[in-house]
C-alpha cells in the first residue's frame, strides 16, 4: 500500500488467510495478519532464535532485530523508544501499569463505564487497594452513548489524579475527541489521562504527541500484526511510573519498569514488517483506508437504519470522523445470539460475525441495558470488501424478513 488510491485486492494480496471462503467480519476481535508478518516470525524463530545481549554472530543479529522492533513501534506512533513497552496483550499492560502507579489516599480517579474492561478492572483494583475514589464517567445518553471532554467538568476536581476512557468503543465504533478531552484533564495539575485505544487503532493512524495523551495503548494483533500489545507514557507520565523490574537492572525506560520480559522477541522484531505495509507515505496509506471504510460502513449503516426494527448501538451516520467501521446492533423481539447462529446456518459458517458483550459488560448491562446476549456485531475493516457486506445484508434479509 503505497498511494491514496485504495486498490483491495492488492491489499488482500498480503493476507494468507483470505484466500479462502471465510469472510472475517469479527476484526474488533483481532485482524487477520500480514503474510510479511508470519514470513519474519518464521525467519526469527528459524534463524536467531536465541537471548538477546550476546557478543556471537547471531546473538548480535537477534539482538539487532528486537531492538529495530522498539525503534519501529515507537515511531509508528511518533514517540520516543523509552517512552513504549510491548507487552501480551493491553489488559496486561493496564494491570503491570496500574501495579507502578501510586497516588495519595482520598485521590480521584475517573473512570469510564463505556470502555472494554481491560480499562477498568485494573483502575477499580488500584482505587481499592490506595484507598482512592471512584467517579464512573456515563454519557449524557443512552441513545448514541459517547464521552465528551464537557462532561467532564462535574466530575473534575482538585483531587483527580487519573481519567481513563476509551478512543473507540469496541461495540459502539463510535470516536472520542481524545485531544479535547486530554486538554480537559490536564486543566487539573498532574493529573494524568488513560486511553485504550485498541479499537481505534486498526482504523487510523495514530500521534500521541498530536493527541496529548500521557497513557495510550493499543494491541498490533488487531493492526495486522503479531499477538502483542504497546503502551506509551509520556515523559511526564513516565516519570511516575515505578518500575518493577528486577534491582539490578536499568530503570529508566517504559520498557525497564514495566517490560518484564514480555516483549516476545520474535513478535517484537516483525513490527517493522507491519509498519512497511502502509508505504513510505503512511498518511496518504491511511487517509484511503478511512474513504474505503467510509464506503463500508455506509452501505451496512444504510441498510440497519432503514430496518425499523433495528437499533443501533453507537453512532448511526457513517461519517468517519464520528465512527468507525465497528458497527453493533440489536433486533426488536429478537435474540443477538439467535441471530448471528441463524447466519451461521444459512452461509455455512462462512459469515464471520458475533453476538455478545465483548469484555465491555458495563456498557451492555449498564449502560445499553441488554442482557447477557448482548449485540450483534460486525466488525470491519479495509481488506473487507463491498461485496462481503452487500452478502451479509443478504443473509440478514433472509433471518430478519424484508424491512
Amino acid at each position: 500500500m503505497s498511494s491514496s488510491n485504495f486498490d483491495i485486492s492488492t491489499a488482500r494480496s498480503k493476507f494468507p488467510a483470505l484466500n479462502q471462503p471465510q469472510v472475517f467480519f469479527d476484526n474488533a476481535g483481532g485482524s487477520q495478519t500480514l503474510g510479511a508478518v508470519i514470513e519474519s516470525i518464521t525467519n526469527y524463530l528459524s534463524k536467531t532464535n536465541v537471548q538477546l545481549g550476546a557478543t556471537y554472530a547471531v546473538g548480535k543479529k537477534s539482538t539487532s532485530l528486537y531492538s529495530a522492533g522498539y525503534a519501529a513501534a515507537a515511531k509508528y506512533i511518533n514517540a520516543s523508544e523509552e517512552n513504549i513497552v510491548l507487552g501480551s496483550s493491553t489488559t496486561q499492560l493496564f494491570r503491570n501499569l496500574s501495579c507502578a502507579l501510586s497516588f495519595p489516599a482520598g485521590s480521584e480517579v475517573i473512570i469510564s463505564k463505556i470502555d472494554h474492561e481491560a480499562n477498568i478492572a485494573s483502575w477499580v483494583s488500584l482505587a481499592s487497594h490506595q484507598n482512592l475514589t471512584i467517579k464512573w464517567w456515563l454519557p449524557k445518553t443512552k441513545i448514541n452513548p459517547k464521552l465528551e471532554a464537557s462532561d467532564l467538568k462535574d466530575l473534575l476536581s482538585s483531587k483527580t489524579v487519573l481519567v481513563t476512557c476509551t478512543h473507540a468503543s469496541n461495540i459502539l465504533g463510535t470516536v472520542h475527541d481524545i485531544k479535547d478531552i486530554a486538554e480537559a484533564v490536564h486543566s487539573v495539575p498532574g493529573a494524568l489521562l488513560c486511553v485504550d485505544a485498541v479499537a481505534y487503532a486498526p482504523h487510523r493512524r495514530v500521534d500521541v504527541t498530536e493527541l496529548g495523551v500521557d497513557l495510550y495503548c493499543f494491541s498490533w494483533y488487531k493492526v495486522y500484526g503479531p499477538h502483542i500489545s504497546m503502551l506509551y507514557a509520556s515523559p511526564n507520565a513516565l516519570k511516575q511510573v515505578q518500575s518493577l523490574g528486577h534491582h539490578f537492572n536499568p530503570s529508566s525506560t517504559l520498557q525497564d519498569k514495566l517490560g518484564l520480559a514480555g516483549s516476545c522477541y520474535e513478535l517484537t522484531a516483525s513490527i517493522p514488517s507491519v509498519i512497511s505495509y502502509f508505504g513510505p507515505d503512511s498518511s496518504a496509506s491511511w487517509a484511503a483506508i478511512e474513504k474505503h471504510e467510509f464506503d463500508l460502513q455506509s452501505t451496512l449503516l444504510a441498510y440497519l437504519n432503514a430496518r425499523p426494527d433495528v437499533t443501533i448501538c453507537g453512532e448511526k451516520d457513517p461519517d468517519t470522523k464520528k465512527r468507525v467501521s465497528t458497527i453493533s446492533f440489536v433486533v426488536e423481539g429478537k435474540n443477538s445470539r439467535d441471530i448471528v447462529e441463524k447466519v451461521d446456518e444459512i452461509s455455512k459458517g462462512e459469515m464471520g460475525i458475533r453476538w455478545g458483550g465483548f469484555y465491555s459488560n458495563r456498557l451492555v448491562e449498564e449502560v445499553l441495558g441488554l442482557g447477557k446476549d448482548g449485540v450483534v456485531r460486525v466488525s470491519m475493516v479495509h481488506y473487507n470488501t463491498l461485496d462481503e457486506v452487500k452478502r451479509l445484508v443478504g443473509y440478514f434479509d433472509q433471518v430478519l424478513g424484508k424491512a
